[in-house]
């Protein structure tokens, strides 16, 4: 088994080779405007690093958000590329999950990271390896009492130190932590989200509304 691990779901470009036992080989990138720019060079860097061409790969893991949405299209595009290429399946998992069990914490917590216009994207969990309900987005202070008491981890909990004083990292996504992750989950024969974009409210980017319609005369 050789997993190539890859999400843009967060400002880190991260990209991660798990041969079922061990991470092999990783990079991460944090910068919010260059996924596209970045996520390809990555994954030559991490298949060179192991000293392994693509077409050694069996399975593809790939965040599928919650995320802003050109950033997240830049990883899920990119996985479903490489998955019909090299004819191997691709699975997909929250990149909420992948902080969680970065995390490690055993006990209750909460994963929040930036979903701009002042909200966070959210979850709560018994421990690092079992969410408990769907993500969500909102204001922090609107979760604040819901999650008080609780460590939350990632950059939107950093972000917003008045509404979870318990903020602690990691700050933002690993793939080693999310192939880790997909790792035990094929070795237990458990179910994969499909490859396809988490988006729980509308593109920042919009068509305006009422705008002019014009037509040759």
């Amino acid at each position: 088994m050789l997993l190539l691990a890859v999400d843009t779901a967060t400002p880190a470009v991260t990209v991660a080779l798990h041969d079922g036992t061990a991470v092999v080989a990783e990079s991460s990138q944090v910068d919010a405007r260059r996924h596209g720019e970045l996520l390809l060079p990555a994954v030559d860097r991490v298949l060179a690093e192991a000293g392994l061409k693509l077409d050694a790969v069996t399975d593809l893991v790939v965040g599928v958000g919650p995320g802003p949405y050109t950033g997240l299209r830049v990883g899920l595009v990119t996985a479903a590329t490489f998955g019909s290429v090299l004819g191997v399946p691709v699975h997909g998992l929250c990149t909420l999950d992948g902080l969680a069990y970065a995390s490690g914490i055993e006990g209750p917590f909460a994963v929040a990271t930036d979903a701009r216009r002042k909200e966070v994207y959210w979850a709560k969990y018994d421990d690092f390896r079992t969410r408990a309900g769907e993500p969500g987005v909102d204001r922090p202070a609107d979760i604040a009492d819901e999650l008080s008491g609780l460590p939350v981890v990632g950059a939107g909990a950093l972000l917003y130190p008045d509404s979870f004083p318990d903020a602690r990292g990691p700050e933002y996504q690993s793939a080693g932590a999310l192939a880790a992750l997909a790792a035990e989950k094929l070795a237990e024969g458990s179910a994969f989200l499909p490859p396809t974009p988490l988006y729980l409210r509308r593109p920042d980017a919009q068509v305006p509304k009422n705008y002019k319609v014009v037509t040759p005369k």
